[in-house]
């Protein structure tokens, strides 16, 4: 093979390579979104705990606020915050137009948003952040609940994370955080006619009848002592 053609072959394996890479950079960069864990939960769960997973996408400042909302129509009750070294968390609550109805009493009161802000410069390129709560119920009906965010960076530059997927956007730029309340698991009861049931009521009478078999031998055994 001539030089000229090694070095041709040379020239187009680095532009694929250099292609390759811009394809997986660009692919890495466009799924660093805000996301919410779990992203599913059975609708009515209670003592659960979600975690808002912030990833810093620029490579010159560092991310230094994160801001979420959430939502009322389907409010999730008694939100309480877990604590994060270097950062303050500032909880906003506002009032129900109609009372919530619950096992310990009518909830007026609802977390409107939490506002996360650094206070020991934040995270940067290449790093991410949770921010977790834990709330007490959440709704009974099925449906998404979307968590729209800001996240502000040390330049000034806020990123809106408000858009929800829609049939004519199925995959938006910068999608809220959702998480899918599905259909509780139905209830098992267990039936006093369930094959189970049967074999323990077969054992006991198994166990019943040796009992008193054992019991009418020592009788008679006796008796033939005694005579």
């Amino acid at each position: 093979m001539k030089f000229h053609e090694r070095a041709g072959l040379r020239m187009v394996a680095a532009t694929l390579c250099g292609l390759v890479l811009s394809v997986t950079f660009l692919s890495a960069t466009a799924s660093a979104h805000v996301t919410v864990h779990p992203s599913s939960l059975p609708a009515g769960s209670s003592d659960i705990s979600l975690t808002f997973r912030v990833p810093n996408e620029q490579a010159s400042a560092n991310t230094i606020g994160f801001q979420a909302y959430f939502p009322s129509d389907l409010p999730l009750l008694t939100v309480d915050v877990l604590p994060i070294p270097g950062w303050t968390a500032n909880v906003a609550t506002t009032k129900l137009a109609k009372p919530l109805q619950t096992d310990d009493g009518p909830v007026t009161e609802v977390v409107s948003n939490i506002t996360w802000t650094a206070t020991a410069g934040g995270f940067g390129a290449g790093e991410y952040q949770d921010f977790t709560i834990a709330a007490a119920h959440v709704p009974s009906h099925p449906g998404d609940l979307a968590f729209k965010s800001l996240q502000t960076y040390s330049n000034g530059e806020v990123v809106r994370w408000i858009q929800l997927a829609s049939s004519s956007n199925p995959d938006p730029d910068a999608p809220a955080p959702v998480l899918t309340l599905t259909d509780p698991a139905p209830a098992t009861a267990t039936s006093s006619n369930s094959p189970g049931s049967g074999v323990a009521t077969a054992a006991l009478i198994v166990s019943l009848v040796a009992l008193i078999g054992v019991a009418a031998l020592a009788i008679v055994t006796r008796r033939r002592r005694t005579a």
